[in-house]
Order: C-alpha cells, then sequence, then structure tokens
C-alpha cells in the first residue's frame, strides 16, 4: 500500500495553479515521518526558532519566521529537502493548470464542467497518473491512499468525483471492461491541516517550485534575482526525474481524449517537463 500527500501552489490571483503529491510506501512510514519531524527540527535552528510547519511561500521569499534568514541559506535548506525525497526513493506526482486555458476551454467543453472547480480538475489528474502507475504493480502493492491538504470548499467536489469518476476519464488509464473505475484508490481522499501531515509539505515546495518556474520561463512573473529562473528549471528538472513517468503524466503523443484535455490547458513547460 502507498501514501499519496499533495498540496497545492498559485490558488490565488497567480496565473498558473500547480497541485503536486510525494508518494511513499506504507512499509517506509514510520522512519519517513521520524526523518521529517528531525528535519523540521534542522529548520528551527535555521531559523532560530521553532519551525513546525513548512510553508513554501514564506520560506523562499524570506517573510515570517525566515525573514533575515539569507537567500543563500535559503537555498541550501530547498536542496537538502530536494535531497531528503531523493534519497528516500519518494516518487511525487504533479500537474499544472493554466488559468487562463481553463476558463477559455471551460466554455466549450463540458468535461471540465464536472470537475467543478481548477484544484479538483488538477487534483484529479494527479489521481489518474497515481491510478495508470500502480494499476501495473501487484495487486495488494498498488493500492493508493490520497491524502489532501484541507480545502474546505473543494473536499466535496473531489469526494463525489473519485467516488462516481465520469467515464470518459477511463481512457486515460485504459480501463478495461471488468475493472472497477479507479481501483487503486483507497476509498475516498482524505483531507487534513498540512501542519499534521509533514509530507504535504514537502508537496507544498515542490508544487511552489514548479508553479514559480513555470511562470518565470512563460514571463508571466519577473526574477527577483538574476538567474532566478535557471535556479528554479533546475530544481523542477529534479522533480521530474523522481515523478512518476511521463508518459503517466503528459503523453508525447498518442494521447487518449482526456489525456489530451489534461495537456491542453497545462502550462507549456510543465506538461513539456521530464
Amino acid at each position: 500500500m502507498k501514501f499519496c500527500y499533495f498540496d497545492e501552489s498559485g490558488m490565488g490571483d497567480e496565473p498558473y495553479l500547480v497541485v503536486a503529491g510525494i508518494i511513499v510506501d506504507a512499509t517506509r512510514m514510520h522512519v519517513t515521518k521520524d526523518a521529517w519531524a528531525d528535519f523540521l527540527a534542522y529548520l528551527s535552528e535555521s531559523a532560530g526558532r521553532r519551525v513546525d510547519e513548512f510553508h513554501s511561500r514564506e520560506f523562499y521569499r524570506g517573510n515570517g519566521v525566515w525573514r533575515g534568514t539569507d537567500g543563500v541559506k535559503r537555498a541550501q535548506i530547498i536542496e537538502a529537502v530536494l535531497k531528503w525525497v531523493e534519497n528516500r526513493k519518494h516518487k511525487c506526482v504533479f500537474s499544472g493548470i493554466d488559468k487562463k486555458e481553463y476558463e477559455k476551454k471551460l466554455k466549450k467543453d463540458e468535461r471540465l464542467k464536472q470537475f467543478k472547480s481548477k484544484w479538483c480538475a488538477a487534483a484529479m489528474h494527479c489521481t489518474l497518473q497515481i491510478q495508470k502507475q500502480h494499476q501495473r504493480e501487484a495487486k495488494t502493492k498498488g493500492h493508493s491512499v490520497l491524502i489532501f491538504d484541507r480545502e474546505v470548499s473543494e473536499e466535496t467536489g473531489l469526494s463525489l468525483l473519485i467516488h462516481k469518476p465520469p467515464q470518459w476519464i477511463d481512457t486515460f488509464y485504459g480501463r478495461e471492461k471488468k475493472q472497477t473505475a479507479l481501483d487503486q484508490v483507497v476509498d475516498v481522499p482524505f483531507f487534513a491541516d498540512s501542519k499534521h501531515i509533514l509530507l504535504a509539505q514537502a508537496a507544498d515546495l515542490f508544487a511552489y517550485i514548479l508553479r514559480t518556474w513555470a511562470e518565470i520561463e512563460d514571463g508571466l512573473l519577473d526574477e527577483k534575482y538574476k538567474d532566478e529562473g535557471e535556479r528554479m528549471k533546475g530544481w523542477s528538472e529534479r522533480i521530474a526525474k523522481i515523478a512518476l513517468p511521463r508518459s503517466s503524466r503528459y503523453p508525447a503523443k498518442g494521447r487518449c481524449g482526456a489525456a489530451q484535455l489534461f495537456w491542453d490547458i497545462a502550462p507549456s513547460p510543465i506538461r513539456e517537463l521530464g
């Protein structure tokens, strides 16, 4: 069994939205949680005050508890988080939404209306990637529990979608005639405060990096310092290396109708990454 922890970046006025998740094998959960607790202790020491939660926006821009922590030190901490995930051989998953493209397509594509929101669309795309990849594994090893940061207005929408998904998404993972829809997902998704689901905080960082890089790459966000885009690109490429295969995310060719829809509403840097 696997546990998949999600968070997002871009729920405000940002042009792009990214949902990202960290996938952990259940047999390694205890070690991972202890290690992350140790990591927060390290961050507390770096900040000079107690850090219970890792908010990427505050951290990266040096706000909140991170005010006074120089950029070099913050970059070192980001490197440490990436290395922490890489060394534990955790996988990740991500999906991006170009909000303008989404709104444009929403007016004429009934399928998008079934998602209820941009966030649900990205979360469902991540769910489909997990289904597609994990159904290839042995039966008991592929089952996945999905745990999202609490988004009160979105919980019901996503839960209903996963409980009774629209038939048109079946082609994304090649559902067979006798196969139950989304049979790799255990029950409905769970929601909790990210302060209490530590790995969602790593997902928050991944989502923030991917979104910020894509916006800089597409000229929608100015660099805050010289070569910020290049540094973000390097981190994004590292995230892509530990992500589920691009063929399970944004297939380069041979896309079915469902895969084509997610391709069309994604920022080009996100869909072409990896």
